[in-house]
């Protein structure tokens, strides 16, 4: 296994758990939206360019709403 592999599997790995704790926290939903940019950095590096385009757009997904959590969240008071 090269270091490019273990980087997605990694960055794939980081993914999997940040969605399954989405739930629990909104900072889960920015740390799922930064592994998606690991993921697409991933993606490009090994040569699988759609790969990394669809992160990066997962990434984006992921940030429009963790903020609209942390907006929902402000206005529950829950900060």
């Amino acid at each position: 296994m090269n270091l490019l592999t273990v980087f997605g599997l990694f960055a794939v790995t980081a993914m999997v758990i940040c969605y399954a704790l989405e739930q629990r926290h909104a900072l889960f939903t920015l740390a799922f939206a930064f592994s998606c940019v690991l993921g697409s950095a991933y993606g490009f590096l090994q040569g699988a360019w759609p790969f990394g385009v669809v992160e990066l757009i997962w990434s984006g997904i992921a940030v429009r709403k963790w903020f609209k959590l942390k907006s929902t969240s402000a206005v529950r008071g829950d900060e």
